[in-house]
């Protein structure tokens, strides 16, 4: 074991995020061999306290990492956070066997749960949902050379190095310049009052439960019933037997059933079927007009 960390008191004082980065960066590293017989351990026997020794001294590559997100507008606090959960799941994953180092293997899992944690919390509304507008969200910024909206030619070599459309470019780029407007219009307050008359709460509302459109909506469903009744009175006998088994009957019944019961073919059933169908419809247009 190496004497360095098996002496280093894993107590990391946490009263500011620089002290936290101080101490991490002063936990030793692991040598090939020490990081594979912890790994092994954990592998093969889920041990907790050789998990432990692997996590720590790579606290100070999760900081490195976690910081180069710093430009979203995110404590360094939390990415770290987050960037910590990522390298313990990639411990608890990690096979030795495959004859690469854990920092290698790790990177992904870090990566993984900071970009998670920056999709979730950058903007209240979510601005990357698919696969291509992630790896866009986080190479966009990147790849502009100058303030303001790219022109048709960055447009496409953004696209073509990226391996995206050019709409989903400049879908992205107006997201990412685009502000997060208050519900109620009350995050700016040296706005005048008739600023507030624009406020999304002005004119996003829930109407599905309107008296009127509940009402309107029970009347509608109490005449389609009333017509489709209608329409069934006016069909053979045959034709409503048919109909009311295939479809109108908790146990539905099939063409089988039926051309049995009329003592015909499920092709004569079904033929049957479709012409009531027919009727039915053309006798509600006639209703509906």
């Amino acid at each position: 074991m190496n004497q360095a960390l098996q002496a280093f008191s894993p107590g990391i004082p946490v009263s500011s995020i620089e002290n936290y980065i101080h101490y991490a960066n002063k936990i030793p590293l692991l040598t090939l061999e020490e990081e594979q017989a912890y790994a092994q351990r954990v592998y093969d026997n889920g041990d907790i306290s050789a998990a432990k020794n692997l996590i720590l001294p790579h606290l100070r590559y999760v900081i490195k990492v976690a910081k180069s997100y710093m430009g979203y507008g995110l404590a360094l606090a939390d990415l770290i956070q987050e960037g910590n959960v990522g390298l313990m799941k990639a411990v608890k994953r990690f096979n030795p066997e495959v004859g690469v180092r854990l920092v290698s293997f790790a990177v992904h899992w870090i990566k993984a749960e900071i970009h998670e944690f920056i999709l979730k919390n950058w903007s209240i509304v979510k601005i990357a949902t698919t696969k291509a507008q992630r790896k866009l969200f986080f190479n966009l910024r990147k790849m502009k050379k100058r303030l303001g909206w790219f022109s048709r030619q960055e447009v496409q070599d953004v696209a073509n190095a990226l391996g995206v459309k050019t709409e989903t470019v400049l879908q992205m780029e107006a997201r990412l310049n685009s502000m997060d407007t208050a519900f109620d219009g009350s995050a700016d307050s040296n706005d005048d009052d008739n600023s507030a008359a624009f406020a999304p709460s002005q004119y996003i509302e829930d109407d599905r439960f309107s008296p009127e459109k509940l009402l309107t909506a029970e009347n509608n469903s109490s005449y389609q019933k009333e017509a489709l009744y209608k329409a069934l009175a006016n069909l053979d006998e045959r034709s409503k037997v048919i109909l009311t088994s295939r479809w109108l009957s908790d146990e539905k019944a099939t063409l089988h059933d039926l051309a049995d019961k009329f003592d015909v073919s499920a092709e004569r059933i079904r033929q049957i079927e479709k012409a009531a169908f027919n009727k039915i419809k053309a006798a509600l247009i006639n209703i509906a007009a």
